[in-house]
């Protein structure tokens, strides 16, 4: 790809993030988003065929950037778990820090979450697959690694799927970290102590489930 073509994409996908983070996928419109751009409609369509199909490349890309910012904090804190629960409340700290640098992505998803019936279905799986998906995937990686050191247990789901039972640690840590504090994207105010107090809590609330249980044979670390 040229620079030039290269460059007008980055323009197209750019003014598209700004587009339909501010009026969502229904009322944004392209001529708005050529105008954002600094493009002809026509460029837009050369470069995405439809609206669908730029939508899907803008909510695809900007997810990906907002999980590869998040699998590294997974790496920077579970990659060598020295004490399991100090290691989970650091990880869930910084995952829960204000990200402000992506707050057109949080918008669109706002807009995406109340609006989904008038989303195509691709878009949806795009961003699923590039961000949350990769993310609980990345997580469920290290939680795997430390049920084989014998620091958690993570047991089996009823369909006898080892990854599956992962999977489900990682999403309830996300949960319990992380879903009890919306301002984390960047909006309203950031109440550091009630961050700090509800993440510890999430953290113990995870352990108290995942941990070996007694005589189990695994190694069961001090909570705190």
């Amino acid at each position: 790809m040229s620079g030039g073509r290269s460059d007008k994409r980055r323009a197209i996908l750019d003014g598209a993030l700004t587009e339909f983070g501010r009026d969502g996928y229904a009322r944004a419109s392209i001529d708005a988003i050529a105008a954002a751009a600094g493009v002809s409609t026509r460029t837009i369509y050369a470069h995405f065929g439809n609206k669908a199909g730029l939508f899907e490349s803008v909510i695809q890309e900007s997810a990906t950037r907002v999980a590869d910012t998040q699998i590294a904090i997974v790496e920077r804190h579970l990659g060598k778990v020295v004490h399991l629960e100090a290691d989970l409340e650091a990880f869930g700290l910084e995952l829960t820090e204000p990200m402000t640098g992506f707050r057109d992505h949080f918008s669109l998803v706002r807009h995406v979450n109340a609006d989904l019936d008038h989303i195509p279905p691709a878009a949806i799986e795009a961003w699923q697959d590039a961000g949350p998906r990769r993310v609980v995937g990345a997580l469920a990686d290290r939680l795997r690694q430390l049920a084989d050191r014998g620091l958690l247990a993570l047991g089996v789901p009823a369909e006898n799927d080892p990854d599956a039972a992962a999977k489900l640690a990682a999403s309830h840590l996300m949960l319990l970290v992380q879903g009890a504090v919306p301002f984390h994207h960047g909006v309203g105010a950031n109440r550091e102590p009630d961050r700090e107090s509800m993440v510890q809590a999430g953290v113990r609330v995870f352990l108290r489930g995942y941990l070996p249980a007694p005589g189990s044979g695994s190694r069961r670390p001090a909570a705190g």
